[in-house]
């Protein structure tokens, strides 16, 4: 589950995510944007397991419970299809996405392509400043490597920094619902036994390359340490 402080450390690291759509559970849904604050309250049950993947989501109980009409429920709904942690399907209604193996092959396969890229455009254009930024989300991690949920949180705000600091906004977009789709996945990669520490030092590795300007190993070290998430995920 995304926590509100899970929320804070990725605003913090990517200043340019709108702080409106951080939500809090106990926060009274506003008139504005109305669907949006319910997309939200969705996404945290998604994420928490309250709905499970593969389950069948019943709309007029979820609008009773949150004391709303029908239409801005099917729009949150709309929203969370887009970013795939919600299938609509014919006369049956919508579902909780529920992640094969293959889907889950698919997703590491374009995030290993998109943050690869970004890495090595990085090392090659970064500012000093934003180096720096890098690093200090990565000695973070360092610290929180036996905190698990704050490890998670520290990890893709990472993932999406180095991503905003390349400057690709689509690609940004991209990992950003693919990484939501992510925790659909009932073996996340960093569940497994010693995952984090192993992840920790890619990420030591990835930070020298960037830090030296050594676009070429940049690129090689997030391929692997996306295939190395892959492995650990599939397993």
């Amino acid at each position: 589950m995304m926590h509100n402080y899970e929320f804070k450390i990725l605003l913090a690291a990517s200043p340019e995510i709108d702080a409106v759509s951080l939500t809090t559970p106990d926060r009274a849904l506003s008139p504005r944007a109305l669907y949006q604050d319910v997309a939200e309250r969705l996404r945290e049950r998604i994420f928490s397991r309250e709905l499970e993947p593969g389950s069948w989501i019943d709309e007029q109980k979820l609008a009773a419970d949150f004391g709303i009409s029908r239409t801005p429920m099917r729009e949150a709904l709309k929203v969370l299809a887009v970013e795939g942690l919600v299938t609509m399907k014919v006369r049956r209604g919508a579902y909780v996405t529920e992640m094969s193996v293959e889907d889950v092959k698919q997703v590491y396969h374009v995030l290993a392509l998109l943050e690869s890229d970004a890495a090595g455009e990085v090392a090659r254009h970064a500012s000093s400043t934003q180096i720096a930024q890098l690093r200090a989300l990565h000695e973070r991690l360092e610290r929180e490597v036996h905190q698990r949920e704050f490890f998670f949180a520290t990890n893709e705000a990472f993932h999406l920094q180095l991503l905003s600091v390349a400057g690709n906004r689509w690609s940004l977009q991209l990992a950003t619902d693919l990484r939501k789709v992510m925790k659909l996945n009932r073996h996340h990669s960093l569940f497994k036994q010693g995952r984090l520490e192993e992840s920790l030092a890619e990420h030591q590795l990835l930070m020298q390359a960037l830090e030296q300007r050594d676009a070429d190993a940049a690129v090689r070290l997030m391929r692997q340490h996306l295939d190395n998430g892959l492995e650990a995920a599939a397993a």
